[in-house]
């Protein structure tokens, strides 16, 4: 929670950005009225070296590159000064989408990024670019283009979240006009610097932000402290830095002398605080995190009086001298912000920690707490989520009258929050927002009316005292035991989660006039009835998620009004009737899941035509609904996972998927599907998970997806013949292989060594024959499941079987096996739990 509180100290993004460079890749220059010929060349040439499958670059057609989006121009030359291509490939909000996505899902943000192998050099005729942000794209991997070094009055340069690896070329630091250079990497050191003597060129550099990058070993790391004075925000979060990098032999006035924001967390700091700390004199915010202050962290807090910002989260400060010696000091009395988040404190809260009276936001998350916390009159936002608090009450819930945002989850305060004692006092008004409660452990019912507020009344198992929270924003409540009706709301509810409960009735028709909401859930209850048609009018609803639930009926079409819904969970219910068109209106969807419903009806191609921001696809578990779509279609969309059995599919194998690019999970199970597999699905690389069991498939194996990526192949009950390829052998990232009840033959490939991930083999029900290879005990680390039932074996059970010691299910039953049953299948096997070896020829 305590990443929600904002910093006045961050630049403000509104540099321009250069370029200069010798090299000419394009045309003569002729220059339009407002856009110079060479430089829309160098443009459109950038755009044919990406993929943009979410159109960012849709508007970049025609001759005045000036009036595209993203390119801004100066109004006097026309050059383009600016490319603003931020994208969101890496972004995710753990409120509003990752609650839900600990299974089977991975959420990226609305999929607006560009992809491409590299940056095209052709970018390097932008010889007048003063801002480039490629930030939250994807450039696989590739190095960070040396030609950058070439815009020599580029003043803003973001490079954050774009997939970039390999060393960071030395060329940025002919960079002098450069104040922000962000370069935070997506994984943890994908990014690298050998030496950082670069750095003494940036003279104008006020922003440096290098998390994550990989500065190990690296020569002249010092230089970053003393050599950019301007710098007023400096992160080297988690860069492998120790002691020895921080300058220590240096004159400490040299150091920072104008940082005002400085993070140094998640680093291999050890022992006291280097003495330079205490010349930061305009420092404001400070992150150490992760580094063990357990005799140092009172002395950190009189030794920079300017903090308004402490970041202390596991410094094993579990047995920390809170002490008022040290807390009772006028010098502390700026800090704001507070994190002590995981360091093990235990018992009683830090009372002490009232004396700091200027503190705003308190963060003493995942530690030991179980004690009353006092009441702090200026405090805005606190986190005691992970601790002990064994009664709501201790959290003093309603003493902190000021209190803007609490957060109690995983402590399992159990019993009903009920409200203040008779000898507590109770608040006249209550500033609560934000309340999040989750996996709590509170029960109960209340009567069925509470009465009403002036912004908000409850009806139903909600405790009766949250009538009292007038000001409520967001409520979180999932994985807790309430009970009885889902509440009315009347008010200012923006969020709404009472997911993982037991609400029981139907969901009020009322909530469609909290028309605020951009959150509602109420997944996995046991509502029962129809969707109602009311919550078409939560127009400003963004995630829609009413899962695992008994409701009825159809799904309404007003849902189609909910034009900045982006997920729609419907699944796991028990609707009927069609999915209504009205829900290719919804533009801004990128997941919708209506699976594991009695619904029926068409699915045309009108259904999706809108839905261009679409990734996830779900309409499984529905055997009346036809899919009746043109093989012909071009979609709009390109989805990462779609699932379409078993809703019969008119005219076999769905065409229109070969578009579908960034596939990663296909499930066509009992779709209806017959003859051949197409020979493009073997095209789609990125395929990591492959269901097209229970048709009437066949042909070899030759089509199917056999790609680094594959983990799960699922192909059986269908008329595959011929033999298992030996390709399957060089899918080294295997998990299942199920090609049971099919027609194959022949031996099994002698090369399974390779496949040390798998964990399921199911070759059952064919016409597989041969001896066993000694290669199958070679999957030795992983396999669990091997089913080679119902075939054609013979020979001995292979010795080296007895390796597969993590075997829990061996079926080898049916088959021609002779030879004694190797005693070794009790004494190594010892995990093993189902074992057939029924209808052979053991001796």
């Amino acid at each position: 929670m305590g990443n929600q509180w904002v910093w006045g100290l961050h630049l403000v993004f509104l540099s321009m950005f250069l370029v200069a460079t010798k090299h000419t890749c394009l045309g003569a220059q002729n220059s339009t009225r407002s856009c110079h010929e060479r430089e829309r060349l160098a443009l459109l040439e950038f755009k044919h070296s990406v993929k943009d499958d979410f159109e960012m670059l849709s508007s970049w057609v025609g001759i005045d590159c000036c009036s595209w989006k993203g390119v801004h121009c100066d109004g006097v030359t026309g050059r383009v000064v600016g490319l603003h291509l931020r994208g969101d490939f890496s972004d995710y909000d753990y409120h509003e989408y990752g609650y839900y996505l600990d299974g089977d899902y991975d959420y990226h943000g609305d999929g607006y990024y560009l992809e491409g192998d590299k940056v095209n050099a052709c970018l390097a005729e932008l010889r007048h670019l003063q801002h480039l942000d490629l930030s939250g794209n994807y450039f696989k991997g590739s190095q960070i283009p040396e030609f950058i070094g070439s815009f020599k009055q580029l003043s803003y340069l973001n490079l954050s979240y774009a997939g970039f690896s390999g060393i960071i070329p030395h060329h940025i630091g002919n960079l002098s006009n450069l104040k922000v250079l962000d370069l935070l990497s997506v994984d943890v050191w994908q990014i690298m610097s050998n030496d950082m003597a670069w750095v003494s060129g940036l003279s104008s550099l006020e922003h440096l932000d290098l998390s994550f990058v990989s500065l190990y070993q690296a020569n002249n790391v010092d230089m970053v402290f003393y050599m950019i004075p301007s710098l007023t925000y400096l992160s080297l979060s988690e860069c492998g830095l120790t002691n020895a990098d921080l300058g220590l032999h240096l004159n400490s006035s040299k150091i920072l002398p104008n940082i005002e924001h400085l993070d140094l967390s998640s680093n291999s700091f050890e022992g006291q605080l280097p003495h330079f700390f205490q010349n930061l004199t305009s420092l404001t915010f400070l992150d150490l995190s992760d580094y063990n202050l357990s005799l140092a962290w009172n002395s950190l807090l009189n030794m920079i009086p300017s903090l308004l910002g402490l970041g202390l989260s596991e410094c094993g400060l579990r047995n920390a001298p809170f002490s008022p010696t040290y807390l009772n000091s006028s010098a502390h009395s700026n800090i704001q912000y507070l994190d002590l988040s995981d360091n093990s404190i235990e018992g009683r809260f830090p009372s002490e920690l009232v004396n700091i009276t200027s503190l705003k936001v308190l963060d003493l998350s995942s530690n030991s707490l179980n004690s009353s916390i006092p009441v702090m009159p200026n405090l805005l936002t606190l986190d005691v989520s992970g601790n002990k608090f064994e009664h709501i009450e201790l959290v003093g819930i309603w003493r902190q009258c000021h209190l803007k945002e609490l957060s109690v989850t995983g402590n399992h305060v159990g019993g009903e929050m009920i409200g203040p004692s008779s000898n507590t006092s109770e608040c006249s008004h209550y500033a609560l927002e934000v309340l999040e409660a989750d996996e709590s452990q509170l029960n109960g019912s209340i009567p069925e009316s509470v009465g009403k507020l002036n912004n908000l009344r409850v009806v139903g198992s909600i405790p009766k005292s949250l009538e009292r929270l007038r000001s409520l924003e967001a409520l979180y409540l999932s994985k807790n035991k309430l009970t009885g009706s889902v509440p009315t709301f009347h008010g200012n509810l923006t969020k709404l989660d009472l997911s993982y409960n037991q609400f029981s009735g139907s969901i009020p028709e009322s909530l469609g006039r909290l028309t605020g909401l951009t959150l509602l859930s109420l997944e996995s209850n046991l509502l029962t009835g129809p969707i109602p048609e009311s919550l078409g009018r939560l127009t400003g609803l963004t995630l829609l998620n009413l899962q695992s639930n008994r409701l009825t009926g159809p799904i309404p079409e007003s849902l189609g009004r909910l034009t900045g819904l982006t997920h729609l969970y419907l699944q796991s219910n028990l609707l009927t009737g069609p999915i209504p068109v009205t829900v290719g209106q919804l533009t801004k969807l990128v997941e919708l899941d209506v699976s594991h419903n009695s619904l029926e009806g068409v699915v045309l191609e009108s259904h999706f035509s809108n839905l261009s921001m679409l990734q996830r696809l779900d309409t499984t578990g529905n055997h009346q609904l036809l899919i009746n779509i043109s093989d012909e279609w071009f979609p709009p969309f390109q989805l990462k996972s779609v699932g379409l059995g078993p809703c019969k599919t008119v005219n076999g194998f769905p065409e229109w998927l070969q578009n579908q690019r960034k596939l990663e999970q296909l499930v066509l199970s009992n779709a209806s599907l017959y003859g051949l597999v197409p020979t493009w699905l073997r095209n789609m690389s990125m395929l990591s998970a492959l269901d097209l069991s229970h048709n009437k498939l066949i042909g070899s194996l030759i089509n199917l997806p056999f790609s680094e990526y594959t983990r799960e192949l699922s192909l059986q009950d269908n008329l595959f013949n011929g033999s298992i390829p030996r390709s399957v052998c060089r899918v080294t990232s295997l998990v299942i292989l199920d090609v049971s009840s099919n027609r194959l033959s022949g031996n099994i490939p002698d090369c399974l060594e390779n496949l040390q991930h798998m964990t399921m083999l199911i070759l059952s029900s064919n016409g597989l024959f041969g001896v066993l290879p000694s290669s199958l005990g070679s999957i030795n680390s992983s396999l669990r499941w091997l089913k080679l039932n119902d075939n054609n074996f013979n020979g001995q059970i292979p010795q080296d079987l007895r390796k597969l010691r993590n075997l829990e299910v061996l079926d080898l039953g049916n088959n021609e096996f002779s030879g004694n049953i190797p005693k070794w299948i009790g004494d190594k096997l010892s995990e093993l739990r189902i074992l057939r070896l029924h209808k052979n020829n053991f001796t």
